[in-house]
């Protein structure tokens, strides 16, 4: 059985003063993000043996993984499609700026689409792919692939079944899927943290 460890980067900066990122493929670790990778580091050298760190090409994700890589020894593999949702218009906005979306479903969250940007159902169809290529090229291996809050809970969504009750992470939590001959069992949070209220990035 594969077992795959999603990990959300740490904090960055948009994530502190909780604004989507104008630039949100150079957004940087804050100082507690970096610590945050450290002990996510950690956390997992305590419960895995994995063999492979893969990351979103997207800096606080790669830089989470490369401290996450370079404390377990580990080769790092870059996967440009797993970045985060675009937000399109909503760049540089409040994380809560979408609910003032005339088209804005509360109830149906995951198909609204922002001008520009990407829906939750259109991240999950660019990423569950992957999710899928990783747990069929690491049989019986432990793989931490680090990426979003956006990108985890769709996973959460692809691996369950439903977008009902889907996980958001807080920055670096932690979520464990495995794969054997039957398919994907139910993902099981493994961070004690309290979930975040909102993807963000």
């Amino acid at each position: 059985m594969s077992k795959l460890i999603l990990v959300r980067h740490g904090e960055s900066s948009g994530n502190r003063e909780r604004i989507f990122a104008v630039s949100p493929h150079d957004q940087p670790l804050t100082e507690l993000g970096y610590r945050q990778a450290h002990q996510a580091a950690q956390r997992i050298e305590q419960l895995f043996r994995p063999e492979l760190v893969v990351t979103s090409a997207y800096l606080r994700a790669s830089e989470t993984a490369r401290i996450i890589a370079g404390a377990l020894g580990l080769p790092l593999e870059i996967e440009p499609n797993l970045h985060e949702r675009e937000i399109g218009a909503h760049r540089g906005r409040p994380y809560d700026s979408f609910l003032a979306e005339p088209d804005y479903d509360p109830q149906r969250p995951w198909a609204w689409k922002p001008a520009g940007g990407e829906s939750y159902e259109e991240v999950q169809a660019r990423v569950g792919p992957i999710l899928d290529r990783l747990a069929a090229a690491h049989t019986h291996k432990d793989v931490v692939v680090v990426s979003h809050g956006g990108v985890m809970t769709t996973l959460w969504a692809y691996v369950a079944g439903t977008w009902d009750d889907a996980y958001v992470p807080p920055n670096c939590g932690m979520v464990l899927i495995e794969h054997g001959p039957q398919g994907y069992s139910k993902p099981q949070v493994i961070d004690t943290a309290e979930s975040a209220r909102d993807a963000g990035g």
